[in-house]
């Protein structure tokens, strides 16, 4: 609580510089209500003493946001990413996030639709088709909230069945081939009882990645298709069910990651001297020089393959009493996915890693609430489970034997045991291979139980002030068996022994020629490469407990006016990493606490049309769970503390009758407080010579992190959308809309190697419409990063590759046109 205590006084400046506006003249515009369900009811958003970002859906599609990536634009503080294949994608808030590229992890960041809990990340990677609104709520959420996260939630709500005719049908054409359709419709089968509804969309475009080998504009796709089928049954006034079955696939080609830096020359004091991409080159390898990621060019032996399916089915039951209203949530998800990527990066048949999962969840939520003129409440209980199957396949192609061995000097000891066979006419044998070809399977069972009670409840002290207490029990129990095979496993070798032994040998003096007995087995190179090393397997549970909560205040200065405090808790459980690692680092890690302190104030100004809505944050991090990729598999393990701090504003203002201005600014700091075993560089020192000034110990294999930034938090965000009317004589009415994104400068991997920090960079997005109200029809031109600006997602040191840096590419300009219909 010293740090909070400490950074308070600096974010509450920082807050009232930011919230200091100069007078605006006075325009006859009213303000439009906005509700939210972010404390499971509906509520005003400028009564409820939470950040939360809110959009309905006609906001989503007046801004062109067809997915959550295009979203983010428009929220301040949140960051979502997608890296290595269609299924790892991860959502940020406020610094803190999770990786989805290991499945013994789970989400700092709560995903819910329609009240069901999605535990993939990736299960939210889709189109955002009819629906009704997204919440995006800051902060943890240790109370309300399903499964209990550490950073905030993101609400997905679907537009309900109706009564009345209503429905579209909107399709779109742009460059890079893209073709997109999706429709959706209500009907009432049972005037005002029982109503259906069904949407279903699909997306096909061109990738716009190339490749050496198999051509242009392969990578990085978009193959998408689903639909959505509804009933809602309101048999009287006081009960309502609604069904939900939905099902959507993504097959694509995805994702490139293209050389950033090149590791063909290793610029190590005293003098430079070749590295493994001259080893590449030798084997007839495609290398890419520092300078051409941007060309968007790569050179792969197999394309990545990206499949997954996501279907679920959920029933809702409201019943409301007298008094209260009963709830329950009922939800059965299905994901499977399938993942197939060249994991040396290269064209030249090195390694491949293929990824099968199968995960299916139910969850049951069931609460009660209860609102009174002082005193209102919400309780419940919430059960969830999860299997999770995952069978991971290292595939060892030809070429690892001959790359690695002269990569790591493993040709100096074959060529000496060679001939050293020569020598003795035989009597020794001859070195097998290193890296045969073949397969490294790992395959996890995960099973998850978790249950929890909760409550919170407002008091209304006074027509002016609420106080705000909740408090939430959870219980969770896992379960991972882990195996691990090779083909080949014998004992380990002990290079530094072999090699005085070949000394000695060569020297014609006595040696031991047991120590030669590993590089007798086929396969002893695998102990020296994490991704094939043996590991023994995994039989863990996991059983914990915990107590979190919030407390609020919040005032209504005015009838327009609320200023807020809280105190949250949150908390997100431990696990046990699927991935295959070296064996120092520990398989298990703890459960993630999270303690965080807000201050805010959302305030109307109903003269000028103005909402401004202001947030100032301090949040500490115990046993941060940090997934960081250090060149040979995924390093998950906990860092002792990490630091958050920053403030958050958004702005509203209808400066006019056809003029519309919306604003985003968020700070957010993210360090490390402490973190003494995290990964050390690579790629600096490999071209600078310059050693990790973390390494406290030459022989150290981990490096302190402590006072480091995490990884893909832009400090400073900014975005800024102004929307500009035009009606015409004709009754056709015109718009123009511009959207400028800042995203400041960040660090692009964990290990925050100087070479990994990414500048700031700026984004324009445009659209131009026409809307014939005679017809129904709405047609748009539109454009994203419309002046091709050139940035990328997360970097990482190539497997087995010191001094080359990949990093994932991220969308280009892109153009289109778009007609909707509507049917009302």
């Amino acid at each position: 609580m010293s740090f909070l205590l400490g950074k308070t006084k600096q974010v509450l400046i920082t807050t009232f510089m930011l919230s200091i506006l100069g007078a605006i003249p006075a325009v006859a515009q009213e303000l439009e209500e906005i509700v939210v369900t972010a404390q499971k009811r509906e509520q005003n958003l400028q009564s409820v003493p939470i950040a939360v970002s809110a959009f309905s859906g006609d906001a989503i599609v007046e801004v062109g946001a067809t997915d959550m990536f295009d979203l983010q634009s428009n929220v301040p503080g949140l960051v979502v990413s997608q890296n290595q294949t269609a299924t790892t994608s991860n959502f940020n808030i406020r610094g803190v996030g999770t990786s989805s590229q290991n499945f013994g992890l789970e989400s700092s960041v709560g995903l819910y639709v329609d009240g069901v809990y999605r535990s993939r990340q990736s299960a939210m990677i889709n189109e955002l088709v009819d629906l009704a609104a997204i919440e995006v709520l800051r902060g943890p959420q240790g109370t309300l909230f399903g499964k209990n996260t550490p950073s905030g939630a993101v609400l997905m709500r679907t537009r309900a069945p109706g009564h009345e005719r209503d429905g579209y049908i909107e399709a779109s054409v742009g460059n890079y081939g893209l073709t997109s359709i999706n429709a959706a419709a209500s009907f009432s089968a049972v005037p005002d009882e029982l109503a259906f509804r069904f949407a279903g969309f699909a997306t096909a475009r061109d990738g716009y990645v190339d490749d050496a080998n198999f051509g242009e504009e392969v990578i990085n796709d978009r193959a998408r298709y689903g639909f959505r089928a509804q009933a809602l049954w309101e048999p009287n006034d006081r009960l309502s069910a609604r069904v939900i079955a939905d099902y959507s696939q993504i097959d694509e080609i995805c994702c490139a990651a293209p050389t950033l830096i090149d590791g063909i020359v290793a610029n190590a004091r005293p003098g430079p001297v070749p590295g493994p991409d001259s080893v590449l080159l030798a084997l007839g390898g495609t290398v890419f020089e520092t300078g051409s990621f941007f060309e968007n060019e790569v050179a792969l032996d197999v394309l990545p393959v990206s499949e997954n399916e996501d279907a679920g089915l959920s029933l809702e039951l409201n019943y409301d009493f007298d008094a209260l209203t009963f709830t329950s949530v009922s939800g059965y998800r299905a994901f499977d996915s399938t993942d197939f990527i060249d994991s040396d990066f290269s064209d030249v048949d090195l390694l491949k890693t293929q990824n099968v999962a199968e995960q299916s969840s139910f969850s049951q939520e069931f609460r009660i609430t209860s609102e009174g003129d002082n005193f209102t409440y919400v309780l419940g209980v919430y059960y969830f489970t999860q299997d999770i199957d995952n069978e991971q396949l290292q595939l060892i192609g030809p070429g690892l034997d001959p790359f690695i061995a002269a990569a790591l000097g493993l040709d100096q000891i074959t060529g000496g045991l060679n001939l050293l066979n020569q020598l003795t006419g035989g009597a020794l044998p001859t070195a097998a291979t290193a890296f045969p070809v073949g397969t490294a399977v790992s395959t996890t069972i995960q099973e998850h139980e978790s249950y929890a009670a909760f409550g919170q409840a407002d008091w209304n002290v006074n027509d002016r002030l609420t106080l705000t207490f909740g408090l939430r029990y959870t219980n969770e129990e896992k379960t991972l068996l882990g195996t691990f095979v090779q083909d080949a496993n014998g004992p380990p070798p002990d290079l530094g022994a072999i090699g005085l032994n070949l000394g000695l040998a060569a020297a014609g003096q006595p040696f031991d020629a047991t120590t030669f007995a590993p590089a007798y087995v086929p396969g002893w190179g695998y102990y020296l490469f994490d991704p094939l090393a043996p590991r023994p397997d995994l039989d863990v549970l996991l059983e914990e407990d915990q107590v979190t909560g919030t407390f609020k205040i919040s005032y209504a200065a005015t009838d327009d006016l609320l200023v807020y405090a809280s105190y949250g808790k949150g908390y997100k459980s431990g696990g046990t990493n699927t991935d295959r690692i070296n064996q120092a680092f520990n398989p298990v890690f703890n459960a993630e606490i999270v303690d965080s302190v807000e201050v805010g104030f959302k305030a109307d100004f109903p003269d000028q049309a103005l909402r401004l809505n202001v947030a100032a944050h301090v949040t500490d991090v115990d046993d941060f769970q940090t997934n960081s990729f250090t060149g040979t598999g995924f390093n998950l393990q906990n860092a002792a503390t990490l630091d958050t701090y920053g403030a958050e504003v958004e702005l509203y203002w209808a400066p006019s009758d056809t003029v519309t201005v919306r604003a985003a600014y968020a700070k957010t700091v993210a360090d490390y407080g402490e973190f003494l075993a995290g990964n050390c560089w690579v790629a600096f020192s490999f071209h600078t010579g310059q050693p990790d000034p973390g390494r406290e110990n030459p022989t150290d294999g981990f490096c302190n992190r402590s006072g480091g930034r995490v990884s893909t938090n832009p400090e400073d965000f900014f975005s800024t959308t102004l929307r500009k009317d035009f009606n015409m004589d004709n009754g056709v009415s015109l718009f123009a809309l511009g959207e400028f994104v800042y995203v400041g400068d960040q660090s692009m991997d964990g290990n925050n190697d100087p070479l990994k920090f990414q500048d700031s960079y700026n984004l324009v997005n445009i659209r131009f419409g026409v809307n014939f109200p005679d017809q129904d029809i709405d047609v748009t031109l539109w454009g994203r990063n419309i002046f091709d600006e050139e940035y990328y997602g997360t970097n990482f040191d190539v497997p087995a590759q010191d001094g080359r840096l990949n990093a994932y590419s991220r969308e280009p300009a892109t153009f289109g046109l778009t007609l909707r219909k509507h049917f009302n």
